[in-house]
């Protein structure tokens, strides 16, 4: 699962107006972010090559609490989950019968996923930020500024004030595409839902 991996191991149009200024595009995101206290939803995620080649198709569902708390579920039969307590974050490949634990630290609050959950302050800090608008979707385009990650950009779109997808592409071209479907934000979200309980028999990796 490759979303699930750069999720995991990154170190976080046509009549346009022209883009924003950085400040103004930092903002812009953080107060669209802001609003969202809770997140839920499904995603289908689409992945290509650099020609355009499709490699990999997807579905699942997510749901995010800021701070830190965040929970993506990939359908089967290619299932993963990730979970994030806002303490450590939970890799579960039930395939391979294993999970991997991560300490929450700087470097895993820069993925894309926990970008969305996560403190909103510090996206200036890891991100060059512009920002396109055309009609009612408003583009930001995030370039790392570090190098040691796994994707060259990353681009968030809303539509109307609601997240609508997301790109993320590599140093190869290879991009990959989310869309959000049936988002609902600020609405009750059950503690349990970002506590992972280690199955029985399961390899555990503590990292």
């Amino acid at each position: 699962m490759r979303l699930i991996r750069l999720l995991w191991v990154a170190a976080l149009g046509l009549g346009g107006t022209a883009a924003h200024a950085d400040e103004q595009a930092v903002k812009s995101l953080t107060q669209l972010l802001e609003q969202a206290q809770t997140l839920t939803g499904r995603f289908s995620q689409l992945t290509l090559d650099g020609s355009g080649t499709q490699l990999q198709e997807t579905a699942g569902e997510l749901s995010l609490q800021r701070p830190g708390l965040f929970y993506w579920h990939t359908d089967p039969p290619q299932e993963q989950l990730m979970v994030s307590d806002g303490q450590k974050v939970s890799l579960w490949d039930p395939d391979l019968e294993q999970v991997t634990i991560k300490k929450l630290d700087q470097r895993l609050t820069q993925t894309p996923a926990l970008l969305l959950s996560g403190d909103i302050s510090k996206i200036s800090q890891s991100f060059d930020i512009s920002a396109k608008q055309s009609g009612d979707v408003i583009d930001f385009t995030l370039k790392p500024k570090t190098k040691d990650t796994l994707f060259d950009s990353l681009r968030l779109s809303f539509r109307r004030g609601t997240l609508n997808d997301m790109q993320l592409i590599d140093s190869v071209g290879q991009r990959t595409n989310l869309l959000f479907t049936g988002i609902k934000a600020n609405e009750p979200i059950p503690a349990s839902i970002f506590k992972f309980d280690i199955p029985k028999g399961a390899d555990v990796i503590q990292e």
